[in-house]
């Protein structure tokens, strides 16, 4: 067993006990942190993998940008942040659920690639990889953008009353 395996091992309990976390607990604003370890782990996992240019967009993307998003659209609507007794859910459907799902992935995934010998892949280069962004997915990430911010724009509104509200003297 090597230092990769060892890190990968690690890595990957650190991702799949963060990401349960993330879904059991009861407070928000420790789920979105927990879901910043979680993604911070799969980038760890990019890295050992050698892909660095996606371990850092992985960072850059989704912790720099969608978690604070959330955090920022979650403070900002005045949700509540603390537990919350009314959005509690019995745990048992769901984890019978997500258990059956992942042994038929399982399942799927070992009876497909039985027999199946793959060579190494050619390793990508961050030109190809810039091509494929700035070509043909250009447009995706341009409508991503302007979701985000009409997301974060909305969540201004909500948690002002003032904005859009009628004066007295006005109705």
């Amino acid at each position: 067993m090597t230092v990769a395996d060892v890190l990968l091992l690690a890595l990957g309990a650190i991702a799949v006990g963060s990401g349960a976390l993330v879904v059991t607990s009861t407070h928000l604003v420790r789920s979105g942190f927990y879901l910043v370890v979680s993604l911070g782990a799969i980038a760890g996992l990019y890295l050992v993998l050698g892909a660095e240019l996606v371990a850092w967009v992985q960072v850059l993307v989704y912790v720099g940008a969608v978690v604070v998003l959330l955090l920022f659209a979650v403070m900002l609507t005045r949700a509540p942040i603390g537990p919350s007794a009314d959005l509690d859910r019995p745990a048992l459907p769901a984890a019978v659920i997500g258990a059956g799902v992942g042994l038929g992935l399982t399942a799927l995934f070992v009876d497909a690639f039985r027999w199946t010998r793959f060579p190494s892949p050619d390793p990508g280069t961050a030109e190809r990889l810039g091509e494929q962004i700035f070509g043909a997915w250009v447009l995706p990430f341009e409508v991503l953008s302007i979701l985000l911010l009409s997301a974060l724009v909305g969540a201004i509104v909500l948690s002002r009353p003032d904005i859009g509200a009628r004066k007295a003297e006005d109705a």
